[in-house]
């Protein structure tokens, strides 16, 4: 029986591709490079925000990372102001959510954007107080796909992971729902395709959030 529910950020709960493109060629812009379009950015994206900016980098010529320090710290202070550019939920989302708190399942979010980003992503759209647990990139914990940021939810809800239903977009969230032994579901409505996802055979891929009811709870 799922106790409780781990979701990815970006492009699992919420459609934040416009800010993150925005925000990448304002940076991009500054060193005279770019744009980027988003479809290039659904891959750069899912690893942390300086893998991102090292791929866009790259894609743009700066193949030798020239402005790589740089551009992390323009990037953090312009995603702080940019960071709930166009963002908004995903089409069953907030119907999925309601769903399985209904249910007695807690839900949590995991993300490799910064905390204090991630915080305010799903704060401004669904409301202070309304997950669980909330957690972003923060320093002393490694990124997804390692375990650490998992284990700690499960800690925090005393469940096993065979308990913990997890659902992520990406090759980086099956890694990391499987590597933790978790019930791992792929999500093919956000920055990646089906193809990515089957690549890493996880025990469900979805079309619409609704398909956690008719498929998996």
């Amino acid at each position: 029986m799922i106790q409780c529910c781990i979701f990815d950020l970006d492009g699992t709960l919420l459609n934040t591709l416009k800010a993150l493109t925005y925000t990448t060629n304002q940076v991009l812009e500054h060193f005279g490079l770019g744009p980027v379009d988003e479809e290039h950015m659904k891959h750069f994206v899912g690893d942390g925000y300086k893998m991102q900016l090292k791929r866009a980098l790259c894609y743009c010529g700066d193949e030798q990372e020239e402005h790589l320090e740089e551009s992390c710290a323009l990037y953090t202070r312009l995603f702080a102001e940019h960071c709930l550019y166009q963002v908004r939920a995903y089409e069953g989302i907030p119907e999925l959510l309601s769903g399985l708190k209904e249910r007695g399942i807690r839900i949590a979010v995991l993300s490799n954007k910064p905390h204090a980003r991630t915080v305010e992503n799903i704060e401004a759209i669904f409301g202070k107080g309304y997950f669980d647990y909330i957690a972003g990139e923060q320093p002393g914990v490694p990124k997804k796909p390692d375990p650490a940021g998992v284990l700690r939810i499960l800690e925090f809800f005393q469940v096993k992971p065979e308990a913990c239903l997890y659902l992520g977009d990406t090759n980086t969230d099956m890694k990391t729902g499987l590597g933790a032994g978790l019930i791992t579901a792929g999500v093919t409505w956000g920055f990646r395709d089906r193809k990515e996802l089957e690549a890493f055979h996880p025990h469900y891929i979805i079309d619409c959030p609704k398909e956690v009811f008719t498929r998996i709870i």
